[in-house]
């Protein structure tokens, strides 16, 4: 069952030392998803179904912990093959040509209780810009494989247009078909990797 690290700790030292260690992303157990504005009434929501991630954590200083991810753009999946084919298109993704999308952190910021900013780099297509994360943390422990688990959730806002993904059409009734704000959604549970060596 995985908890919050805060009622095992000792007083005068971190409340997450005991997370310190390599983590690999269980994608099984994860998901990165998306929400865009549609038609300027509704969301469109979506995901990756294919990613791979390492989290190098530093509990007694979690400033110096490091994230990596990267994302296949062809297994984004919002529900509609026809909308999915136009994503993975020239007009979006181009998931031909640029089949990876990877976020490298650069600085984490703790800023509350289990709650933290990262901030960080992301590429899409051949262009990396920094964004920056929400990021907090849902718990730690062992599953019910023995394993060590921990699990975070985060958000960041971003402009498609940023990166160059800037296709739309205008609506006969006015503005356009597809927004240009996107949240990025994360639910991850990372396995430690280095376990034996702890």
């Amino acid at each position: 069952m995985l908890q919050s690290p805060h009622p095992t700790t000792v007083p005068g030292n971190s409340p997450y030392e005991k997370l310190t260690g390599v983590y690999t992303i269980d994608p099984v157990h994860s998901m990165i998803g998306f929400s865009v504005r549609h038609a300027m009434i509704s969301h469109v929501r979506g995901r990756f179904d294919s990613f791979e991630g390492l989290l190098r954590l530093d509990g007694s200083q979690p400033a110096r912990s490091e994230a990596y991810v990267s994302v296949q753009t062809a297994s984004l999946d919002t529900g509609m093959a026809d909308r999915d084919a136009h994503l993975r298109s020239a007009d979006f993704f181009d998931s031909s040509t640029f089949p990876l999308m990877t976020f490298r952190s650069t600085g984490i910021l703790p800023v509350g209780d289990d709650t933290f900013r990262m901030t960080g780099l992301l590429k899409i297509k051949d262009l990396e810009l920094p964004v920056g994360l929400d990021i907090e943390l849902g718990g730690a422990g062992k599953d019910a494989l023995g394993n060590d688990r921990v699990g975070f959730e985060g958000r960041a806002t971003l402009n498609r247009s940023d990166w160059g993904l800037t296709w739309n059409t205008t609506l006969e009734t006015g503005g356009v078909l597809v927004g240009d704000k996107v949240t990025l959604i994360l639910d991850i549970s990372a396995v430690r990797a280095d376990q034996e060596a702890a």
